[in-house]
């Protein structure tokens, strides 16, 4: 499968910044790993596909960013986490949500997410306090809580589509998104045209498993673009979980094992489990006294 990936670069006299991704293999990572149903993989992967934009936003490696959508839909919250280096993950409240077809017969996203709440983008450059953004959902159809986002809390208007293809089978044929910023000084006529250009991109998940980022990127303007891959990775280990029941303390956690037969720890992000038995647990403790 062709890799996940961000395409940047400067259109039209350099006063606008674009951005293609290709997300298709991260949304068959998270449909794989949470068992998503056809809506909640189209849900999820648009709000992974923007959570991707804007990690490559961020100044270092160690930077990290999350935005949680709660929009009190049919599939619960979505959040999405990613850092520098753009390692992202993610999940949805319900992956299991069922929805008939809207009457055009697309995937019910809206439905999906709901719109009565907000979009939260919480950013950590690691130089102060994390800057933190939140705006009322518009649609829920998240291309359009994105674009409302940009603008109230970024000051940056931005035009965005976002899409995600499912196949009969339910993995995904074709997901991403397309990025039009005006970069500032950028005058009215420049703002009118990025709001005229990105309907050529309705169909963008299409558009994407017919050619590809690149080919999407041609569509705006032939010119050279910066590439940057994309990965679906969890910061969760055994080794890290290992340490949260060491700070536990010795009698805690052999009294969690003895009344629940094993301390468990679920990572939703991953979609991971974690157990220590009454083995384990004796195992780490006695590592810990006799290094």
């Amino acid at each position: 499968m062709q890799k996940s990936q961000i395409l940047k670069t400067l259109v039209w006299g350099d006063s606008v910044s674009l951005a293609v991704l290709d997300t298709t293999s991260l949304v068959n990572e998270g449909i794989a790993r949470h068992r998503l149903s056809p809506v909640a993989a189209a849900a999820f992967g648009r709000t992974l596909t923007a959570a991707a934009y804007l990690c490559s936003w961020l100044k270092g490696k160690d930077s990290s960013l999350s935005v949680t959508v709660d929009g009190v839909g049919a599939g619960g919250k979505i959040c999405v986490a990613g850092d520098g280096n753009l390692f992202m993950r993610g999940f949805i409240e319900r992956p299991d949500v069922q929805l008939p077809p809207r009457a055009d017969g697309k995937l019910d996203v809206g439905g999906c997410v709901g719109k009565r709440g907000t979009l939260t983008v919480i950013r950590d450059d690691k130089n102060g306090l994390p800057f933190t953004g939140t705006c009322p959902l518009v649609s829920g159809e998240i291309a359009e809580d994105f674009s409302a986002y940009f603008l109230t809390s970024e000051q940056l208007p931005t035009a965005v589509a976002l899409g995600v293809q499912i196949g009969t089978d339910g993995t995904c044929l074709g997901a991403g998104g397309v990025f039009l910023q005006p970069l500032p000084g950028a005058g009215e006529e420049i703002l009118q045209r990025a709001e005229r250009e990105i309907r050529k991109f309705s169909s963008v998940s299409s558009m994407i498993a017919q050619c590809g980022a690149e080919g999407v990127l041609k569509e705006v303007e032939s010119v050279p673009f910066h590439a940057r891959e994309l990965f679906y990775r969890c910061h969760c280990s055994r080794e890290k979980i290992a340490q949260l029941v060491l700070s536990l303390g010795k009698a805690d956690a052999e009294a969690l094992v003895r009344e629940e037969g094993r301390i468990s720890v679920h990572c939703h992000y991953c979609n991971t489990d974690y157990d220590f038995n009454e083995e384990a647990v004796s195992a780490l403790f006695s590592r810990k006294e006799n290094p």
